[in-house]
């Protein structure tokens, strides 16, 4: 039985291969990418879902701050090992003009029901907005395609930085004080 376990994952795994799907299939976990404002496209619109910590936001009225979107889901054990990291700029930053936003896009059933996701949101300590993407609309706006995600936009709304998995915590908070750090619109 474990010799056809084996046998059917190579086979598997030279269809991947042989067919060019395997770059298609293969998420770079732990990768970041800088943009400059010079190539920097506007960040879509957050879709409507239910608002855990905060009204309704809207990114267009958010213009003047640096936004942090991470894309969570609070099974992922990732998603909570980025998790003080988040809350840490949060409270850091914010009073210096950053908001910080938990787009939380569900991958199982329990994790789409709004009320356990309040509770989650409440034992994990999380005092920033955090919003429902139960659709994935905003997730595929963001054209997103693993949990956790980060995106900086800088304070015309335009995206910055973008950081997939975990890690790279030192650059991302540089690029967040750089972001800062530049001129109001």
């Amino acid at each position: 039985m474990l010799i056809g376990i084996v046998v059917g994952i190579v086979i598997v795994a030279a269809t991947v291969y042989a067919t060019g799907l395997s770059e298609q299939l293969l998420i770079p976990f732990g990768t970041s990418d800088e943009y400059e404002s010079s190539e920097s496209a506007t960040a879509p619109a957050l879709a409507h879902g239910d608002w855990i910590n905060s009204q309704p936001l809207k990114l267009e009225d958010l213009r003047g701050r640096v936004v942090l979107i991470e894309f969570w889901t609070f099974g992922c054990i990732n998603c909570r090992n980025t998790l003080p990291f988040v809350k840490s700029w949060h409270d850091r930053y914010r009073e210096k003009g950053l908001t910080v936003i938990g787009v939380h896009s569900p991958e199982f059933a329990e994790e789409s029901i709004v009320e356990n996701l309040r509770r989650q949101v409440l034992s994990l300590g999380i005092n920033y907005p955090v919003v429902s993407d139960n659709a994935y609309q905003t997730w595929n706006a963001y054209n997103v395609h693993a949990w956790p995600t980060m995106f900086l936009l800088d304070k015309q709304g335009r995206i910055r930085w973008k950081h997939v998995g975990e890690g790279d915590y030192d650059e991302t908070e540089r690029v967040i004080q750089k972001l800062l750090a530049e001129k109001d619109i």
